[in-house]
Order: C-alpha cells, then sequence, then structure tokens
C-alpha cells in the first residue's frame, strides 16, 4: 500500500470535503480528476493514490461524502 498516496488522498480530502457534500456523481467525477491533478502537481502519481484506496479512488470520494459529518455537529 502506498503510504504516500493515502496521505495525499487523507490531506486532499479533509481540504475539499466540505465543498463537496451534497455532489452530485458529475460533480464526483469531477473532484476525482481534480484529485489526480493536484496529486500529480505534487509529483504523486494516480497509481499511488489508487494503491492507496485499494481500489476505486471515485467511490472513495463519494463514501468519503456520504459519511461526511459536518464539525461540530453531532447527532
Amino acid at each position: 500500500m502506498s503510504a504516500r498516496g493515502i496521505d495525499f488522498l487523507d490531506r486532499w480530502l479533509a481540504e475539499n470535503l466540505p465543498t463537496l457534500v451534497g455532489a452530485d456523481i458529475i460533480s464526483v467525477g469531477k473532484a476525482t480528476e481534480k484529485l489526480f491533478h493536484d496529486a500529480q502537481r505534487e509529483g504523486i502519481d494516480g497509481a499511488e493514490v489508487a494503491e492507496g484506496v485499494g481500489g476505486s479512488v471515485y467511490e472513495a470520494i463519494l463514501d468519503a461524502i456520504v459519511h461526511y459529518q459536518t464539525p461540530g455537529i453531532t447527532d
């Protein structure tokens, strides 16, 4: 597993997830493209990120959106 890839994904989600909550399928696809672009800018290959999640980066982003809880709000 690529620690560098998963660390990047964790940081990227922390920075971008609040703006993605409620996103539709097309928006999630665009977010996935942005994630790969941002990773490449940092010298991280998309394969490292995919290896870090153990599968689909798209599904990982979608799962993060579905399970996102607004900070400070509890059920």
